[in-house]
């Protein structure tokens, strides 16, 4: 199967990122390479892009892609960017994009075990290591799998499913992600089931837990909001809430300056922000991009642009 991925905000990223021709990028999401090709289309022979992806599979690609480029691919998360680019000689950049999408491959590869749609074994992994979401699902305690569905997947009924599994798996290891998406549907009332397949959720949940999205997300903004220089930007897309507000609330904390208590009469912390908001809202994708793309749908662009050093 080819690597794909339909590059979301495509357009709308490249303008957030406001790209100089001599300037140095980071895509920290490579995944097909449709943002870093377009990035590097844009640099001349002074400028210079690094393109980072924890899958093997993403990394091959884009080193395929990216040929005849000033570009470097590498494997790594993009938690683990400023130690990747310092083994490269760079300290700083003009721009970072992450597009924290789960890739079309990645979804529609039945052997990765992402999606509820295809029978496939309960995997999950983005870097292949570690973890599977079936060792997750076979024995995490029923109060585990409580928390990760209800914090991770928002899932109500998460009681309901987690009980379910842990007394399914007694009788028989739940592997595949067919037989975990018939359990969690068997859960569910008829409502939910006429609102969409209810498996969505808790797979969402799982994926976040293998793969320690949000704590590496978190680390993520701060590394690359690091290494910006003065006037560089740090744009991202996110498709689900959890990932949303994490990074609203991230750009809020660079935006913010003096956080004295309001019956100060004057500022004592001294305190100024560093970034600024370079959209006060979220970027949403068109109705033609849907339309053409419906995985594009729950997709929202935020940047921050680097207005102050620590």
């Amino acid at each position: 199967m080819e690597f794909s991925h339909k590059s979301v905000l495509l357009n709308e990223s490249l303008n957030a990122l406001d790209i100089k021709p001599d300037g140095v990028y980071v895509d920290g999401t490579a995944g097909g390479a449709g943002h870093s090709k377009e990035i590097a289309k844009r640099l001349n022979t002074k400028g210079r892009l690094f393109a980072l992806d924890r899958d093997i599979e993403a990394v091959r690609v884009a080193e395929k892609r990216l040929e005849g480029y000033n570009a470097t691919v590498i494997e790594t998360n993009f938690d683990n960017m400023r130690q990747a680019l310092k083994e490269h000689g760079v300290s700083s950049v003009d721009g970072v994009l992450l597009d924290l999408g789960v890739s079309s491959y990645q979804l529609d590869n039945a052997s990765r075990g992402f999606s509820y749609r295809q029978d496939a074994p309960l995997d999950m992994r983005m870097s292949k290591d570690g973890m599977t979401a079936a060792d997750i699902v076979n024995t995490y305690s029923a109060e585990e799998l409580i928390r990760v569905f209800r914090d991770y997947g928002e899932e109500k009924f998460a009681v309901k499913i987690a009980k379910k599994i842990v007394s399914e798996r007694d009788r028989s290891p739940i592997m595949t992600t067919v037989s975990l998406s018939d359990l969690i549907n068997s859960c569910m009332p008829a409502a939910a089931r006429r609102e969409g397949n209810p498996s969505r959720r808790c797979f969402q949940a799982l994926r976040i837990e293998v793969n320690g999205e949000l704590d590496s997300l978190n680390k993520g903004l701060d590394e690359a909001f690091d290494l910006l220089n003065i006037g560089g930007v740090l744009a991202v897309i996110t498709f689900h809430s959890l990932e949303d507000r994490l990074v609203k609330q991230k750009f809020k904390e660079f935006c913010t300056g003096c956080i004295c208590p309001p019956d100060f009469p004057v500022c004592v912390c001294g305190r100024k922000p560093c970034g600024e908001l370079v959209q006060r809202k979220p970027i949403l994708p068109s109705a033609q991009e849907i339309n053409e793309n419906p995985r594009s749908r729950s997709a929202k662009l935020r940047a921050v642009r680097k207005i102050r050093g620590e």
